[in-house]
């Protein structure tokens, strides 16, 4: 299960009404997940280890899940300089302190955690790394997560930063790519790295929708935009399987939106 921009910051005085991450982290308990996957901005308002464990923040919502979750960091984890209260929460988990991208195997697919928060343009440390470790996985099926969207009808738009990793995971076939930043949910057609329609390419969803708050789309939409929501706390469900993958949209408690679908890995 995977889903971004989630605790709201200590002593919130909305946090009733407005910050759902104990709502979301409920969804989290099905006995059949194996992996939760956080989409950066996982603790507002700047990222700080203090921030982090207290009360009715990330710590005791998504953090009971702490040791089956494979994060990604945003940009408000920057807030603190080289994303130290980040590093310090989840430790080894994040990758390494300064890094914060790895790779990890689930079943059958090669899973990548990304950082659109330091360089990821052509011929970087991290652009140079995920060619090589695409270069060294035989599993068939890739997905990759990072905060920021490559495409995004939100509000954010676009994030043109991190083109030369949509470019290296389509020349190596990847399937899937999460991102979040937008807090709404969005999910994408096959497309390649120009934004085109592609039947090769990879299939996007952002889902900025952990808890935090909402935002509004912008009036240009995306031309592979295929279905939004604006409205809806919760998680993105995906079903891994050999050589294909489902997802499945799951609202909180009470919420009626929902999306769902299946598709061949490459």
């Amino acid at each position: 299960m995977a889903a971004g921009d989630i605790a709201c910051e200590p002593g919130d005085t909305v946090t009733a009404t407005r910050c759902h991450q104990r709502q979301t982290s409920n969804l989290l308990d099905d006995p059949k997940v194996d992996a939760v996957l956080t989409l950066g901005d996982n603790q507002y308002e700047d990222g700080r280890y203090s921030e982090f464990t207290g009360r009715q923040t990330y710590a005791d919502t998504w953090g009971r899940k702490k040791a089956i979750t494979r994060p990604a960091p945003g940009n408000h984890e920057y807030h603190i300089s080289g994303a130290d209260g980040y590093f310090d929460y989840f430790g080894a988990a994040a990758g390494a302190r300064g890094k914060g991208y790895y790779s990890l195997n689930l079943g059958s697919w090669h899973l990548i955690s990304l950082n659109s928060e330091i360089s990821a343009s052509a011929g970087s440390a991290q652009e140079h790394w995920l060619r090589s470790d695409l270069g060294a996985t035989a599993k068939k099926c890739i997905l990759a997560y990072w905060h920021k969207p490559r495409f995004s009808s939100g509000g954010h738009g676009n994030t043109t930063s991190v083109s030369a990793l949509w470019q290296a995971l389509y020349r190596a076939h990847a399937d899937v790519v999460l991102t979040a930043h937008d807090h709404d949910y969005e999910r994408f057609a096959l497309q390649g790295p120009s934004g085109q329609a592609n039947a090769n390419g990879i299939r996007e969803f952002v889902v900025g929708t952990g808890g935090a708050s909402h935002s509004s789309f912008s009036s240009k939409i995306e031309p592979n935009s295929q279905i939004r929501n604006a409205s809806t706390y919760g998680v993105l469900k995906l079903s891994l399987h050999s050589g294909s993958y489902e997802w499945k949209f799951v609202p909180e408690a009470g919420g009626t939106f929902t999306d769902s679908g299946a598709t061949q890995c490459h």
